[in-house]
């Protein structure tokens, strides 16, 4: 579904998509939610990901004038979309790098937390304030926000409805990275070019099976690390990879066939 809620541009091996509610505070409507599920669904030949946000918010959370008037299945209908939506991005095998600037409220929190690599700047705040409107989370946060910074915090988080700042939020992990205001995206375009130079089924990997180990046992975690090792490891890129670092020579991680018709 295309929308203007969410502008995409390809930047070589970056896609970028931008939040594009300015005059909302990227306020999250159905329509925004849909837009991000299409691009995850539909993934272009990208190696990364770099979400930002138009304005000076990254989002204010969800847009409230669209949940008055829903019953109890309605909303839940709603909520599981949201699910399945950010679990595209997590689990879409695609790094995706996130700047998180103003606003990270509610649902913008859910969006930023289901991103794989963190920046805040200086501006970022966030907060919960669902009990305050009486509501609650539906987009991922009792699982994804809970887990980051520990269900604790979140319980406090949501009965209070404070705002954290960039500093608290990244001291209880929210985000990986702290700078200043306007260094953020120069920081997320560095970092997603990096990662889409690693081996895709590295970074498919690293995606998909950490998160789920960590729900297993240790010895079911141990088991399906080896398996994933195995399959990772005997990769054509993994051959090469080692070759270049056993020969003393820069990694070359594209596939034979494009490094030929670069030469």
């Amino acid at each position: 579904m295309i929308s203007s809620d969410v502008e995409i541009a390809i930047d070589g091996k970056i896609a970028i998509l931008s939040l594009n509610r300015p005059q909302k505070r990227n306020a999250i409507r159905d329509q925004t939610i849909e837009a991000l599920g299409h691009f995850f669904a539909h993934l272009p030949q990208v190696g990364a990901v770099l979400l930002r946000a138009n304005g000076e918010d990254f989002s204010a959370g969800l847009d409230l004038g669209e949940h008055r008037d829903r019953d109890a299945a309605q909303v839940m209908h709603h909520s599981q979309m949201w699910h399945r939506v950010l679990n595209a991005v997590q689990f879409g095998g695609v790094p995706v790098v996130s700047v998180l600037k103003g606003a990270v409220i509610g649902g913008g929190l859910e969006i930023a937390t289901s991103t794989h690599v963190r920046i805040a700047e200086r501006s970022a705040y966030y907060a919960l304030p669902e009990a305050v409107r009486g509501i609650y989370v539906g987009g991922g946060a009792s699982v994804r926000v809970a887990r980051l910074i520990g269900k604790d915090r979140m319980i406090e988080m949501m009965l209070t409805g404070r705002r954290h700042d960039a500093a608290t939020g990244h001291g209880y992990g929210i985000s990986h990275y702290l700078v200043e205001n306007g260094e953020g995206e120069p920081m997320g375009l560095d970092l997603a070019r990096r990662v889409a130079d690693n081996a895709p089924l590295s970074n498919y990997a690293i995606l998909n099976a950490i998160p789920r180990i960590s729900d297993m046992s240790a010895n079911d975690g141990f088991f399906v690390e080896s398996l994933m090792a195995a399959v990772v490891q005997t990769g054509e890129a993994a051959q090469r990879g080692l070759t270049d670092f056993l020969e003393k020579r820069a990694p070359s991680l594209k596939p034979a066939a494009e490094q030929m018709n670069a030469k």
